[in-house]
């Protein structure tokens, strides 16, 4: 059914102010220092001509993953993307970190020492502070925690820590923000030494958080940075919902115990659903639900579950999603295509009505779900989409008083550039267009597929968002229209400053 919506500055209500950070980023340890990661999908199945196949044995990751040499964060198209962003905080984080060893003195020569999977050379990580200096970010990172570091019955020693935070301080790039171990409560998954219990990481935990206090007090204490502990991806309408059998998974509650040091901002990880390379433990999608409420739904939902959670361990405090994007395992077929905008979009509104944060999307530019494209570090639809969003959008997130329905997301915010009035965000998820009325002349941006929604790139009021010569960036500017109605395409997405 075709919706109406009807636009009334004067019934907005003040919600919260929003982080200016809240369009936030990873580059992933195994970006940083070369590693195995997701492979990439082939054209026909990004165009979703051909399909994925079901792969069952997750003994041989060769079936899911393939080696990437470190990506050049000293890359001018890479520096000059990140830094159309504006600010905002970069983790260094991922798997691959719990694993890497700070080869900092050239002490193995490149060679991974006993104990660890990869390492990291003192070069690799001061390009990474260059770039982080260079975009005007500040740093989130997690630490090893591995077999090369300490068993799971010895307290962890943080030597390897210190000089990782030290040499970036030294550098004029300190690390603002800490998360101790990524993503703990998948213990059999993460790398953690053998044996290591929830007990363990408790007590871990409270010795990095009061090593961070003590060395570092400027740095913000960051976690759990768990996922999946809650029902993350709701329904599934019959896709295969929760974690497959097998995979050893703990609670929040477990992993913090009797918890002595605080944290100063509750983080955790989600994803709408687990990819077609992870089908097989369950929680995929099909691409026909990429629109549907039910899907849409997922990433608020998610955010007030660990509301409670914040509140009893970080009153007050901020909750970042510190890994966010379409699907776990690298993302869906159709993650790099338009199709995935609404979602994208959607998820910051319905986040900044739930609470104040930071939203990390994995990643900046590797994967599927990157927001540029491995390699070339072509920017794909979501780049432009946040772009966007961090154009227009201020810090003020307002209560629309218009309930969320299929054909009708709608968000408001202040204007970004400071002028009196509002910025509303109209997603049409149905089939149908959507009419919405405004009450005074207006600016619009309508976003939409090229063509399809499962397009490589996108367009702007009928304009394709594609970069020029010496990369320059296309026209991001809007379109004038006088007091009326326009229409949102179906599966598009529209911004209007009143």
């Amino acid at each position: 059914m075709a919706q109406f919506v009807k636009l009334a500055p004067e019934n907005l209500k003040e919600l919260r102010k929003i982080d200016k950070r809240l369009v936030s980023y990873n580059v992933e340890m195994t970006e940083v220092t070369g590693g195995t990661f997701w492979k990439a999908y082939t054209e026909a199945q990004v165009d979703g001509t051909e399909e994925f196949p079901v792969i069952k044995d997750w003994s041989n990751m060769g079936n899911l993953q393939q080696w990437y040499d470190p990506i050049d964060t000293t890359n001018p198209r890479l520096i000059k993307l990140a830094k159309e962003l504006g600010t905002a905080w970069i983790r260094v984080s991922g798997t691959w970190a719990n694993k890497t060893y700070y080869d900092f003195d050239n002490k193995y020569e490149g060679k991974v020492p006993e104990g660890f999977q990869n390492v990291l050379t003192k070069q690799q990580w001061l390009n990474l502070l260059d770039f982080v200096r260079a975009v005007d970010g500040k740093l989130l990172v997690s630490i090893a925690n591995c077999p090369g570091i300490h068993a799971a019955d010895e307290p962890m020693p943080f030597e390897q820590a210190d000089l990782l935070f030290r040499t970036s301080k030294e550098y004029g790039v300190p690390i603002s923000a800490a998360e101790f171990t990524n993503e703990p409560n998948l213990i059999a998954l993460s790398g953690l030494p053998k044996g290591y219990t929830a007990a363990d990481h408790a007590r871990d935990h409270d010795l990095f958080g009061a090593w961070l206090k003590e060395n570092y007090p400027e740095c913000l204490f960051v976690g759990p940075c768990t996922v999946g502990d809650i029902n993350l991806f709701g329904s599934l309408q019959g896709a295969g919902g929760g974690m497959a059998a097998g995979f050893e998974m703990v609670t929040t509650e477990q992993l913090l115990g009797e918890y002595k040091s605080p944290m100063d901002v509750f983080s955790y990880h989600y994803y709408n659903g687990v990819s077609e390379r992870g089908a097989a433990m369950g929680g995929h999608w099909p691409y026909a639900a990429a629109l549907t409420e039910q899907y849409l739904e997922v990433a608020g939902n998610c955010a007030r579950q660990y509301t409670a959670r914040r509140d009893r361990y970080v009153p007050g405090g901020q909750m970042w999603v510190t890994e966010s994007g379409d699907a776990g395992c690298g993302g869906n077929t159709w993650a790099s295509t338009y199709v995935d905008v609404p979602r994208t979009l959607n998820e910051l509104g319905d986040f900044c009505t739930v609470t104040d944060g930071v939203i990390f999307h994995n990643t900046l530019a590797s994967s599927d779900y990157g927001f540029l494209k491995h390699g070339t570090f072509v920017p794909r639809p979501n780049y432009f989409a946040v772009k966007l969003w961090n154009n227009l959008m201020g810090e003020i997130c307002y209560a629309t008083g218009e309930e969320i329905r299929e054909g009708a997301h709608v968000y408001a915010h202040s204007r970004k550039d400071g002028q009196e009035g509002c910025v509303y965000l109209v997603i049409n998820n149905s089939a149908e267009p959507t009419t919405v009325e405004l009450p005074k002349a207006a600016e619009v941006y309508a976003l939409t597929g090229n063509g399809k929604l499962r397009s490589r790139t996108m367009l702007l009021n009928g304009r394709e968002l594609v970069l020029g010569e010496n990369d320059e960036l296309p026209d991001l500017s809007g379109v004038t229209v006088e007091a009326g109605s326009i229409e949102v395409a179906p599966g598009g997405c529209t911004f209007i400053v009143l």
